[in-house]
Formats: C-alpha cells, structure tokens, sequence
C-alpha cells in the first residue's frame, strides 16, 4: 500500500469516499500516516559516532552578561580602577568609553574545584562542581544582531540554518508527538525568528517558538494545537486527510517542495501534539516542592523559572534541542549596579534548579545544557562608572553535562579581561565541540544547497578536546 500517492484528479466518488467513510477512513489515515511518518524528516537517527550527549538545553542571556562580574575574577581590574586601560582599545560598537572599572561585587571560591564566581549567583556556585566554565570566548561581531546569529547560526552576515536545526537535521526527534527543536520565549529582535529558522534547510528543522519576549513565561503555548470547538476528532482527521491529499497532489504538479512537504508535516504534527502538547505545558502536574525550588512561588524568580522548568519536561520527553531566553536584559551601557543584580537575581535559583533537577533525574549526563549571550562586556566603563560597552573579544559562557569536563574552568582573559589570550575558543570552536558530543564530526553534518555543501561551522572550527570528560 502506497500512501504517499495520489491521483491528479479527485473525483466526487473519490470525495464521498473519503468524507463518508467515518471511523474506517480515520483508520486508514492513521495507517497511511505512521507509514509516511516512519520515513519522515524527524524519523530518529543514531549519529555517526558514540555520542556523550542525545539533546541540548541552551539558557541564553540575551544582550550580552558581563563576565568581570559574574564568573572572570580580575582582582587586577579592582586594584586598578579608575586607570586608563594600558593598552590599545578594540574597535567597538559605541563611540566613547572611559577608565577602567573594577566589578563592584566580590567574588569566591566555590566547590572542590575552587572556581571563583561572583556574589551575584550564589545558587549557581553551589553546581559549580558540575559546571565546565570557558572563560576565553570570543566571536566576529560586536553588534548585537550580528554577534546573536553568529552564536546561534554561526554567521554574522548571512541567513543560515540554526544549531538547534542543524541537530535536529542530524538527529530527528526521540519523540513523534513533539516538534524536535522548540525555542522558549524567544527574542523578537536581533535577528527575530532568523535565530532559530532552519533557513535553506527543509522546514520540518525550524525551532517552534513558544510566545516570545514579550509574553509571560506562564502564558508562552506551543500554538494552532487546539481543535476547534464541537469538531469531533473523526471530523478534523478527515479534513486533515482531505487537506493532505489537496497538497501531495499540488506537491505532485510541482515537484520537490520543501515548504509545502513541510507543511504537510506541519499539520499532522500539531495533529499528533493535541493529545501530547497540553498536559505537557501544564506545570500543575509538578510537586509544590519542584515549582518552589524552580522560584514560581517569587515574582522575580517566576519567569524564567517556567522556561527552566519546561525546558527540563521538554527534554525528558525528547525533545532534542531546547532554548529558554532571558531577554532583553542584559546590555548594561548604564545601570550596571542595579540591573545587574537584577538580571542574575532572576535566572540564578531557575538555573540551579534545572541543574540539580537534571543531576536527580539520571539526566544531566545525556543533556549538555549551555549557558552565555551573544558576547561579553568590556572592562572600561561607560555611563559615569555605570555601565560596560560590548565586547566580544573575551567573555565566558559555560557549559554542563553532556560529556564536558565538570569542576573546569578553561582559558582565560587578560588581567582585565578585555581578550581572550589562552585557550581561545571561537563560537564556531563551540559549535564544532556540541556537534562533536552529539556524535557529529562537524566537517561532515552537511547539507548541499545553491550548488555547494554548507555547515553550521562553515570552514571553520576546531573540537575543544581538553573540555570532554
């Protein structure tokens, strides 16, 4: 039986068939789809080589966190505040910046691995024994457009497919009910949906947003899931099926379609999420305990504890690549000393939660779970001692789980962390290093499009060998 097939013509014997055929057509549509499903674009493949980690949680800090102030410890920036920087400037993004300015919170040193790390995630020191913290990153880009979709793209110029496509292209998904790729309040700006579209790779591989920044965490739903009120299940899969016929016909008179064959995926796919998707949105099934360790009972604490939340159920479902974004908070050019505290204040518990949530549950060895923005801050000072400029020549992010080395802080930064000077990882570094604890060699997860096989690292990139346990 070939279900993927249809004739050019739909007769009104075809139509009676079809729409009157009841329960018994509803079968067959259910046979016919599992069919074409199993040879679908999210069918679930086993990456090429033995893989540390089977899915990925990135928690981006959307604007670019200061690292002198949370996890790079210059003790030397402190001693000489209010100095001229003794050394050239970068160019950079805006026209003045002034001395140098000493991080005015204290630093210590956490877990049996000694990493220092700022009062202001006091939650998160206490996982970072789990933690594996770069502290010599750097990208291409110092405005925020371009440095976002080279973190997320691996490019600051063009339209590419996304990481998280980019995996979901090589891996499927573990769960047919579930998109493979979902993106949690995702940012509106900067880039806009072109950090999570899968660009020239086939539709199927996008990110599904979940509302945006501009919607409560709480109130974020995967959408178009819902069926219309009063129409039976019977009825829409026959709408469904009719529907599907109309387009593989279309497809048939045009030929290969990667938006129309998404399409269709499309619609069966939010089919499927009905019975899957709600319930699993719905946090109340969680213990008073969980929702509370998670900072839902905090108002500061309650929005990106949802996403953290979620994030954690999305991926225990199988989910293959899931972001929560804390957006648009963290480009201090002025109010560094109040919203700051403000920002690590909202994402510190969450984070830790998910963290320790992960480690219980038996997952955090299977989950790599990445956290960073698009870059860093500088170590000179703008806004009168009040804010940091963008930098992008040295910042940290840090990663855990996965197959990373826990309790290691790699690289490092000038004495006042303007650039990265020991082990430089570039972003295409990092995307190269995830692929490869995925299974990927990055060299080789191509897709050929315009006459020529492309990649998320492009021609660049090399694995990080000294972060994998």
């Amino acid at each position: 039986m070939n279900c993927n097939r249809f004739s050019l013509v739909l007769t009104r014997r075809d139509m009676l068939r079809v729409s009157g055929a009841g329960f018994g057509s509803l079968a067959l549509a259910g046979l016919c789809q599992n069919e074409v499903h199993a040879a679908g674009p999210l069918t679930p493949r086993q990456p090429p080589f033995p893989a540390r980690a089977k899915r990925v949680i990135f928690l981006f800090m959307h604007g670019g966190p200061s690292q002198m102030d949370t996890f790079d410890y210059k003790p030397q920036l402190t001693k000489d505040h209010g100095k001229p920087l003794p050394f050239d400037k970068p160019r950079v993004f805006s026209a003045e910046t002034g001395n140098l300015l000493g991080s005015p919170w204290k630093f210590a040193q956490h877990g049996e691995s000694g990493a220092w790390v700022s009062e202001l995630f006091p939650e998160v020191a206490k996982c970072v024994d789990d933690l594996c913290i770069i502290n010599s990153m750097c990208g291409s880009n110092s405005r925020h457009g371009g440095a976002l979709l080279e973190l997320h793209t691996g490019s600051d110029t063009f339209v590419r497919p996304s990481m998280g496509s980019w995996i979901t292209y090589g891996l499927g998904t573990e769960n047919q009910n579930l998109p493979g790729y979902i993106t949690i309040c995702p940012t509106l700006t900067h880039g806009g949906a072109n950090a999570y579209g899968s660009a020239f790779l086939p539709a199927d591989f996008q990110g599904t947003p979940l509302g945006n920044a501009s919607i409560p965490s709480d109130q974020a739903k995967i959408p178009f899931i819902e069926n219309h009120e009063g129409l039976s299940p019977v009825v829409q899969r026959q709408e469904l099926s009719f529907l599907e016929q109309m387009n593989r016909r279309r497809l048939e008179q045009t030929g290969p379609d990667s938006d129309l064959e998404g399409r269709i995926n499309s619609f069966e796919l939010a089919y499927r999420m009905q019975m899957a998707a709600p319930e699993l949105q719905d946090i109340s099934s969680e213990s008073e305990s969980t929702q509370k360790a998670y900072g839902l009972d905090n108002e500061m604490t309650r929005n990106f504890g949802i996403q953290c939340l979620m994030a954690r159920r999305f991926a225990e479902q199988g989910v293959r690549f899931v972001q929560a974004t804390h957006s648009y908070k963290w480009d201090q050019h002025g109010g560094l000393k109040t919203d700051l505290p403000r920002n690590c204040k909202e994402v510190d518990q969450p984070i830790s939660a998910l963290l320790r949530d992960l480690k219980s549950r038996g997952m955090l060895d299977e989950t790599l779970v990445l956290w960073g923005g698009e870059f860093g801050r500088t170590p000179v000072s703008q806004g009168g001692e009040n804010g940091r400029d963008h930098n992008p020549q040295g910042y940290t992010m840090w990663m855990a789980g996965g197959g990373v080395k826990p309790g290691l802080v790699y690289g490092a930064t000038d004495d006042y962390s303007y650039y990265a000077v020991q082990n430089k990882v570039h972003l295409h570094d990092l995307h190269a290093t995830l692929l490869h604890l995925l299974g990927f060699d990055h060299t080789k997860l191509t897709y050929r499009y315009a006459g020529r096989d492309f990649r998320l690292t492009d021609v660049h990139g090399e694995v990080v060998h000294d972060i994998i346990a």
